[in-house]
């Protein structure tokens, strides 16, 4: 790819939200749980994805429903893109009914060629500084691809084995699930809640699960199953999961911390780890 895009690298913007509890409480209750989180109350771990919403007008979309490219983030000419990943330290908790500030700095822009033709990735740094400091340091890796051929992606046949693993729960993401989640974080990528675009354009046989959908359900078993606060979180997307099959959200215990992952039909969808403090 001959674009230089290195005049991104270091674009910083900034974005002010109060961390009001009725979007958690939202998502709880989406995947059947039912909470009852008020001012004060700790903010669950990656539930800072609820807010920071970048709404445009129509006409700052671009065809695939994100924000149209060439604002914060460099204009890659490739048609796909997805949140391919990410690194988190947790600082110190957020509460309920704070203003936070997210302050988010291009680190990196880098061109691959991989198996699957043209790549670009983008690797974003978020600081969210609470009303007593730093609280959360994260790093999302965006990655840009070429359109798929027709038949080239595909999702799993039937629910698969019984997942190998220490510990597991089980999910069934559904068309409603999704479209949720996609509204509380204001995701208009259109893979996830429209089915002709998803396959007619994108080539997926199916409705996509978000990826931070599965690594918030990912840190919360980690969080669980070390009993306590988390000090780092890292994920990675290996392949896609599609409504209307199991989710199998699993773990098992390291020297470490913890590695949890999901799986649909047998194959792993994100991995991920996680150490206490």
């Amino acid at each position: 790819m001959s674009e230089d895009f290195s005049d991104w690298v270091g674009r910083s913007e900034e974005h002010v939200d109060v961390l009001e509890p009725s979007r958690s409480n939202a998502m709880t209750a989406s995947v059947g749980v039912v909470t009852g989180f008020e001012a004060g109350d700790v903010v669950p771990l990656l539930h800072h994805w609820l807010y920071f919403w970048n709404v445009q007008p129509p006409q700052g979309l671009g065809s695939d429903g994100h924000p149209a490219k060439g604002g914060f983030l460099p204009p890659v000419p490739l048609p796909r893109r997805m949140w391919a990943g990410g690194r988190l330290k947790f600082h110190q908790p957020l509460h309920f009914g704070e203003t936070v500030t997210r302050t988010s700095t291009i680190l990196k822009v880098q061109a691959k060629s991989g198996k699957s033709g043209q790549l670009v990735f983008v690797t974003v740094e978020h600081r969210l500084v609470g009303e007593s400091g730093l609280a959360v340091t994260e790093e999302q890796d965006l990655v840009y691809r070429e359109a798929a051929a027709p038949g080239s992606i595909t999702g799993p046949e039937g629910d698969g084995p019984e997942p190998q693993s220490t510990f597991h729960r089980t999910i069934h993401p559904d068309e409603v699930m999704l479209f949720r989640y996609s509204a509380l974080t204001m995701n208009g990528h259109r893979i996830h809640y429209d089915l002709p675009y998803a396959r007619d354009e994108e080539a997926y046989p199916g409705l996509v699960v978000q990826g931070p959908f599965q690594a918030t359900c990912l840190v919360a078993m980690a969080q669980r199953e070390l009993g306590g606060a988390l000090a780092t979180f890292d994920f990675r997307g290996t392949s896609p999961a599609f409504s209307g099959s199991a989710l199998h959200v699993c773990g098992e215990n390291t020297e470490d911390g913890i590695s949890v992952w999901t799986e649909q039909g047998g194959a792993k969808c994100m991995t991920a780890s996680a150490t206490a403090p």
